[in-house]
């Protein structure tokens, strides 16, 4: 009986990093099935291209919000049950959307879809807290991918079963994919019924997504309102006021949703910043790519591609970010940790140059998103290293969700970004913009990649040196980065600084 107990433990161990991997995957590309569909849900519920864009909408507004209570709560005793109540929540959602009873309802089940983007990140706080030595490195690299690698997967594959059997199949197939995330769940997440309880901060949580949801509402509707408009203007200002209100409360409470504090250490401001502005950079030339790409040629430009052909062409990002994860271990240890973040954000840049002085062929385009893929891959790998080498490790799960929301906020900045440049270079009576609109498109992502790679310099070199980690010593990008490359840090600090072993929890295995 005890050894068939031990196989089993053993068993769900090394079932582990595949299932939260899984989980990642699967959220992402949920989170995508929205996006290249927009069109066609229009047709089949007869509503407005700018309503149905609310399908895609949605999701990132409950994401952002979901994401820092779930990372709060799963700091707690209660992290397996919040994984598989997300799981759980999604799988509804999936179901709601797949059914026919209108508009309404689909932008329901997205909006519970939404709750699941808070799952990766408590991911990468089970791989940190029960997966040891090695496996728990590279884990971290891959999950921190699943977001940016699962979003090019889905693409592609959403729109060609939409193509083929009509939208609702779509979410049936994502109704699917949740049903096997959630049973592989129950199976194989560990109980973390010995961590400590701490309160959930009710009025940081309501600041922070009345203020992240007014301003993702500002940057997904400034198009349509205009810009300018007064309503408009007012919601901003409003949702500006109240993230203000929010970071001062979170300074001042005893248990606050996300400890602001932590970006007074170096490396946790530099992940952030670089996970804001690259998310900007990031979906700013994935929307260029897949709407010049539909174009139709009697435009001047694009290919008049289907919606398939357009998700494949974000296929080579995909695939590009994942290999990232064998590639940025092994740079870091010839180059140092604190190299991979401009790195990558170089050859982002890179990418958006080939794509303003080259697309005039389609497969220049492939080119573009496997260099786009490695660029972000490189930048969105080492950050979940950085971070839990910063923080104590019962902050873990807060930190990473926050940076992991700076993300969702920098997504849809970048996706309004592009749709105000193509509507400022759209002529009056004119459906489509003007191809000198890509270029300028372009230059603006160009300056979005080498704004974040300064900042990638710049921001751990400031000043005084070292923001001093949770121990009290100093935590540099040596010792943050060695919970990635998985070599001691040159500072003397311990790889994770966290408290006990920082790695695994109390009674995890060894």
């Amino acid at each position: 009986m005890r050894a068939s107990a031990v196989t089993d433990a053993s068993g769900r161990q090394r079932a582990l990093v595949p299932v939260l991997v899984f989980l990642g995957t699967v959220v992402a590309v949920i989170s995508s099935l929205g996006a290249p569909m927009i069109p066609t849900i229009a047709a089949v519920d007869h509503v407005s291209l700018s309503d149905a864009q609310w399908s895609l909408t949605v999701t990132m507004l409950v994401g952002a919000v979901a994401t820092p209570v779930m990372g709060r709560l799963g700091d707690g005793p209660h992290r397996r049950t919040v994984m598989l109540a997300a799981a759980a929540t999604v799988l509804a959602g999936s179901v709601l959307a797949a059914l026919p009873l209108g508009f309404g309802a689909l932008v329901t089940g997205r909006a519970l879809q939404g709750v699941g983007l808070g799952l990766t990140p408590l991911a990468i706080a089970t791989a940190r807290n029960s997966v040891p030595g090695e496996r728990s490195r590279s884990a971290l690299s891959i999950l921190s991918l699943t977001t940016v690698a699962g979003v090019g997967l889905g693409y592609p594959l959403t729109g060609l079963i939409a193509q083929s059997l009509g939208v609702h199949a779509a979410f049936w197939f994502g109704a699917a994919i949740s049903a096997a995330a959630l049973t592989a769940g129950i199976l194989v997440l560990p109980p973390t019924a010995h961590r400590p309880a701490r309160p959930l901060d009710l009025l940081g949580a309501c600041l922070l997504g009345l203020g992240l949801g007014g301003l993702l509402l500002t940057l997904s509707e400034g198009e349509a309102w205009g810009w300018t408009s007064p309503g408009l203007v007012l919601l901003a200002t409003g949702s500006v006021l109240l993230l203000l209100w929010w970071a001062r409360h979170e300074l001042r409470t005893a248990h606050p949703l996300i400890d602001l504090r932590s970006l007074r250490n170096r490396v946790v401001l530099t992940a952030d910043v670089a996970g804001l502005v690259a998310g900007v950079g990031m979906y700013l030339l994935m929307s260029l790519v897949t709407r010049f790409v539909q174009t139709p040629p009697a435009a001047g430009y694009g290919f008049g591609a289907s919606v398939t052909v357009a998700g494949l062409a974000l296929l080579p990002f995909s695939v590009a970010s994942i290999m990232t994860s064998r590639i940025a271990p092994h740079l870091a240890r010839r180059t140092g940790t604190a190299a991979i973040l401009p790195t990558g954000c170089a050859v982002s840049l890179v990418a958006t140059l080939a794509f303003l002085f080259g697309r005039d062929r389609l497969w220049e385009l492939f080119i573009v998103m496997g260099l786009a893929g490695l660029g972000v891959g490189l930048t969105f790998a080492v950050m979940p290293g950085l971070i839990v080498g910063a923080v104590p490790a019962h902050e873990t799960g807060s930190a990473i969700s926050f940076n992991q929301v700076l993300r969702y906020v920098g997504y849809s900045t970048g996706s309004a970004l592009s749709g105000a440049v193509l509507q400022a270079h759209t002529p009056a009576g004119h459906t489509l913009p003007t191809g000198d609109a890509y270029g300028a498109a372009a230059l603006i992502g160009c300056a979005v990649w080498a704004v974040v790679g300064a900042a990638t310099i710049v921001l751990p070199r400031r000043g005084s040196a070292v923001a001093a980690g949770p121990s009290g010593r100093p935590a540099g990008p040596d010792a943050a980065g060695a919970a990635f490359t998985g070599e001691r840090p040159r500072t003397g600090v311990r790889a994770t600084g966290g408290e006990g072993d920082g790695v695994r929890e109390e009674g995890a295995p060894a």
